[in-house]
């Protein structure tokens, strides 16, 4: 959708190979594009794009999404130690290519362990981070220590990480609607309860979910090919009033992009 000035009311694009994420977002005529810095499922630092110059200048926003390995939140030293290494070697580079935030799923704890220790192992993250551009917490669909799966945990969270930053406004938040439905929380009326929570939704992860309601299971599907009335992950993007992003199967990603703009 767009203004009578021509400019697009939601900044919508998608998850992308970081080989080239200029070109991917051309070919799905995306305003945004979010990628990895590397190996998702490894340790090593973040490794930069070769067009990550063109991108600053290019109009197309940048967000970095986090290794899935990092869990600050453990009470594992050889797990919590490297994550907040790599967290901060991640946030660094990130912001050396302008992007607007990075995404990092929030954990979990052993199912034997006291939540409160994930809780306080993620303020100190944002006691002792220095974070040039914002931190994103994104909500995650499984786990049954996990400390953003279901609400009553990201408000004991939120209050854990902003109790604890010198500058609370580094904290933002991710939605994803796959994880929100597959984790057990009810999409209608979702954005009121999160807004109530942490004030602020930063990004919106607009996935379908190829399976049922609280099923734990992080899947996604191409948006009306899943398990989501599509009405409803609409009405989400559309309270939320954030940029959006898909992370779904990517031969679908044009579509899905499509989709948006016609019906928001």
């Amino acid at each position: 959708m767009e203004r009578h000035d021509g400019e697009r009311i939601h900044r919508i694009g998608a998850h992308v190979d970081q080989d080239d994420p200029l070109a991917h977002a051309a070919a799905r005529d995306a305003d945004v594009v979010q990628f990895f810095l590397g190996d998702p499922q490894g340790w090593k630092g973040p490794v930069l794009p070769e067009s990550a110059e063109a991108l600053a200048g290019s109009g197309v926003d940048v967000y970095i999404h986090a290794p899935y390995v990092i869990n600050v939140a453990t009470a594992n030293n050889r797990i919590r130690i490297p994550s907040r290494k790599l967290l901060d070697g991640q946030m660094k580079a990130a912001a050396s290519i302008g992007a607007k935030g990075l995404i990092v799923h929030a954990g979990h704890v052993n199912a034997s362990d006291d939540a409160q220790i994930g809780f306080d192992n993620w303020r100190k993250v944002f006691e002792r981070m220095d974070c040039p551009i914002p931190v994103l917490i994104e909500n995650t669909a499984g786990g049954g220590n996990a400390m953003a799966r279901k609400l009553d945990r990201i408000a004991r969270l939120w209050d854990a990480v902003t109790s604890g930053a010198p500058d609370p406004s580094v904290i933002g938040f991710c939605l994803d609607t796959c994880h929100f439905h597959a984790g057990g929380e009810e999409l209608l009326g979702l954005v009121d309860r999160v807004l109530a929570i942490t004030g602020r939704i930063d990004l919106v992860h607009c996935n379908d979910s190829r399976d049922a309601f609280d099923s734990g299971a992080d899947r996604h599907a191409n948006l009306g090919a899943g398990q989501i009335d599509p009405e409803l992950i609409l009405a989400v993007c559309r309270a939320a009033g954030a940029p959006i992003v898909v992370e779904t199967p990517s031969d679908g990603q044009a579509d899905d992009i499509a989709f948006l703009r016609k019906n928001l």
